[in-house]
């Protein structure tokens, strides 16, 4: 069953999205990053060109050529799913498809907006029986 985690109170959900990404290639895994909208999709990919400051995430879009052989995809797309390790939300809902991934990562910031738009997520979830973990992290940097 996929496991959820929710990391909430970030200060920029994009540098906690570029951590949590780096992480998990490190650990050998593929992450797909699900950014629907247009703005936040050439956002995330723009930082991961930077991230970390002296190395390089390797990552593409899904309908690049090298999809298959990058480590981290970028995808606007819901049906666009090439594998099945994490994936990591960016979108205000949750992810169409979630379901076939190993490991949902869900990123909250401190705004109200976005923590409704989380709840909303986080009780989905749940409602369906999900295991879910939380991570606070204004604990974890102190």
């Amino acid at each position: 069953m996929t496991r959820i985690d929710f990391y909430h109170e970030a200060d920029d959900r994009l540098a906690v999205a570029c951590r949590l990404v780096a992480k998990a290639v490190q650990q050998k895994m593929r992450v797909l990053i699900y950014a629907p909208d247009e703005a936040r999709a050439q956002a995330i990919d723009q930082m991961l060109w930077t991230t970390p400051q002296i190395g390089f995430l390797p990552h593409c879009t899904t309908d690049h050529k090298l999809a298959t052989e990058t480590p981290v995809l970028i995808s606007r797309d819901a049906e666009a799913q090439p594998h099945d390790d994490v994936l990591l939300n960016l979108a205000d809902d949750w992810a169409p498809n979630f379901a076939r991934f190993q490991r949902v990562l869900e990123i909250v910031g401190r705004d109200d907006e976005d923590k409704q738009q989380a709840r909303a997520r986080f009780k989905f979830y749940k409602d369906r029986g999900y295991p879910i973990q939380t991570h606070n992290l204004a604990e974890i940097k102190n």
